[in-house]
């Protein structure tokens, strides 16, 4: 049985880790050169660059990579953590309480990695890293094998591109990778509306849309929703909206016939928005044709 380190929601001095455990007394990603362990500590700083980490749901945990200026790349910390499984590196999570302290919250586990555009230190776009970890020990029937490889995706290419493989990285993979599983993950893998699950058909849609939002909206995980293709059609036409505790608006432009044959009852209400969503969807509800 393995030995447990630290408790679940209890506040442990930083300073008092590395005493005991070793690893870098900076920056979020720390690897132990004593033993097969890997701290990761998550705070505020990255919220100033448009992205932040969080948990996507009860179980997942999504986690930006380290680097401050220009593209993010698979080396040092980044490389261990994409690597943690295959070299029976354990990982261990906390969460900046108050000045030099941290609140443990769990152990965890790589489910997938994905890319995203957010910008750097200096304020340039770049090609940054999102890593999904869930908690050890919980069992998920998320469709993960639907999922690029680790090892078969060329992720490396991030360290020596060159202009048309960085432009055709950029537009096929960043665009739609992190943030969609980010949605996916938050959603459970299901549509919001209708518990739908075959996850290659469920569109991961903004509520506010993209050419509205400002950067951080554009990756607040927050400002999306997952929906089948007719409610995302609908949804992004503006034709239904949904109040603050779920329920289904329907436009009066369109005729109630023309909801029903495309299925839609009036009836339908989604259950797990946040407190969030409701800012995002205040501003939908008020262009609602």
């Amino acid at each position: 049985m393995e030995r447990q380190l630290f408790i679940i929601g209890k506040v442990y001095k930083r300073s008092h880790i590395h005493d005991e455990y070793g690893g870098n007394r900076q920056g979020g990603i720390s690897g132990s050169a004593k033993f097969p362990y890997i701290f990761i500590f998550s705070g505020k700083a990255g919220h100033q660059h448009g992205y932040k980490d969080q948990w996507e749901n009860p179980n997942i945990f999504s986690y930006t990579g380290e680097g401050q200026i220009d593209d993010m790349r698979f080396i040092k910390g980044n490389l261990a953590l994409r690597d943690h499984i295959a070299n029976g590196k354990r990982v261990f999570l906390f969460i900046e309480d108050i000045r030099s302290f941290v609140k443990f919250q769990g152990e965890l586990i790589l489910d997938s990695v994905d890319y995203f555009k957010g910008p750097d230190r200096e304020g340039k776009e770049r090609v940054a890293i999102k890593f999904f970890f869930k908690r050890v020990g919980v069992l998920v029937d998320y469709p993960i094998e639907k999922f690029p490889s680790l090892v078969e995706e060329s992720f490396i290419q991030l360290n020596t591109p060159n202009i048309t493989e960085r432009q055709g990285l950029v537009t096929s993979r960043v665009g739609q990778g992190a943030y969609r599983k980010s949605i996916l993950y938050r959603w459970e893998f299901k549509c919001a509306v209708t518990n739908y699950s075959k996850n290659e058909i469920l569109i991961a849609s903004h509520i506010l849309p993209w050419k509205d939002s400002t950067n951080e909206e554009r990756l607040d995980v927050d400002n999306g929703i997952l929906l089948s293709p007719t409610y995302d059609a609908l949804f992004d036409q503006h034709l239904i909206s949904f109040e603050n505790n779920g329920k289904i608006i329907l436009s009066d432009s369109f005729l109630k016939t023309n909801y029903e044959d495309l299925g839609v009852s009036g009836k339908e209400k989604i259950k797990k928005l946040t407190d969030e969503n409701h800012y995002y969807l205040d501003k939908h509800r008020k262009i609602i044709l």
